[in-house]
């Protein structure tokens, strides 16, 4: 932990560079030719989606209920990724974090600077990822918050004094996309064939599990050809909601060979499958590299939630979905052991899943 105690060069938040008028991406931000965008066109209509799946049948007569758990299951064996509507999240409170964050983000750049974090906790205002000095950097900014368990959540003073009713929007819509994780980990436990309480269980408990928010903001881009807002990864905990901002496209979804961009629907919420679940499922629901592309003539903001397990509990396959024609194909490993591979290295696809993989996991 002691290469984690600060960054190892000095951080420039990338909105300060786009604010000041650069004409093009300084070298830091270029990534190598493997990894820069295709496809930053906008979606016309004509690209394929990710599954987009109506949550009402949850709650409907038996048959509904069966044939949304069974497209739940079918889009984490199939993408990994999907749009819930009729999620139970109401408009007002969603239109509430999403201004109190824009709000923020319009602070003077001295204000934010106040919350900059750094690698011990990465609580507060941020620009990087990774301590690995000279790394290519992401064009993009973040905020980063402990949501649960009450013990671990972050301090009054990590918490931005402006917009002053702030934390109070992103505490009122932190408990209500817990409560849509814990409905979804419900019918993705069904869609394996186990009990519906088995990944609550395996995560702690409802009182246990982890639950943290990362707010991203994208700056205009003068190169988005060269760089990108988030590089490609998988997400490390157990399930990401993620609140997408409708009026620019930029998450991208990989898909076999290709990037798939998102089309985020209005109202809607996107939800993908972390590293942990793919582990607790053996393989059966995959955790999917996904990445942000820059934009030159639009920002972006979005917010992440991730739902995560107990930090020091030991995961690896379920005995259920164990069998001599399917080995577990993890070695066990506590989510806080995990992230750290990442807190190091910053997203690196699937590297740190392959490494965990005691057999032949294409995904």
């Amino acid at each position: 932990m002691e290469c984690l105690q600060e960054w190892p060069e000095l951080v420039v938040p990338v909105q300060a560079l786009s604010e000041s008028g650069v004409s093009a991406v300084p070298d830091c931000y270029v990534k190598p030719l493997s990894d820069r965008p295709t496809g930053l066109s906008s979606p016309t209509g004509h690209e394929p989606n990710i599954p987009i799946i109506d949550l009402s049948g949850l709650s409907g007569g038996a048959v509904a209920c069966r044939a949304t758990i069974q497209a739940v299951a079918a889009a984490c064996r199939d993408w990994g990724f999907f749009q819930v509507v009729n999620h139970g999240i109401g408009p007002d409170v969603i239109g509430r974090v999403r201004a109190a964050w824009r709000g923020f983000f319009d602070r003077p750049m001295e204000e934010k600077r106040r919350y900059a974090n750094s690698p011990r906790s990465y609580e507060g205002y941020g620009s990087r990822l990774g301590v690995e000095k000279g790394a290519v950097l992401d064009w993009g900014d973040y905020y980063f918050l402990h949501l649960l368990p009450a013990e671990i959540k972050s301090q009054e003073k990590r918490w931005p004094e402006n917009p002053a009713w702030c934390k109070a929007a992103t505490e009122e819509y932190g408990r209500e996309a817990a409560k849509l994780c814990g409905v979804l980990t419900k019918a993705m436990s069904i869609g394996l064939g186990l009990d519906a309480e088995f990944l609550g269980r395996a995560f702690g408990g409802e009182d246990e599990a982890g639950a943290c928010l990362r707010v991203n903001y994208y700056p205009k881009c003068p190169q988005p050809e060269l760089t990108l807002g988030l590089s490609a990864h998988s997400d490390p905990g157990g399930l990401t909601v993620l609140l997408a901002d409708e009026r620019v496209a930029g998450l991208q979804v990989r898909k076999g060979d290709s990037w798939v961009t998102v089309k985020p629907l209005p109202g809607a919420l996107i939800v993908n499958v972390g590293d942990q679940i793919q582990v607790l499922s053996n393989a059966t629901y995959k955790s999917v590299e996904h990445r942000v592309v820059a934009n030159a003539a639009a920002e972006r903001l979005s917010l992440a939630f991730f739902y995560n397990p107990r930090s020091d509990l030991p995961l690896g396959p379920a005995r259920e979905l164990v069998t001599p024609d399917r080995p577990p194909l993890y070695q066990p490993m506590t989510f806080n052991e995990y992230r750290l591979y990442i807190r190091k290295n910053g997203p690196r696809g699937k590297q740190q899943l392959k490494s965990l993989s005691r057999g032949q996991v294409t995904n």
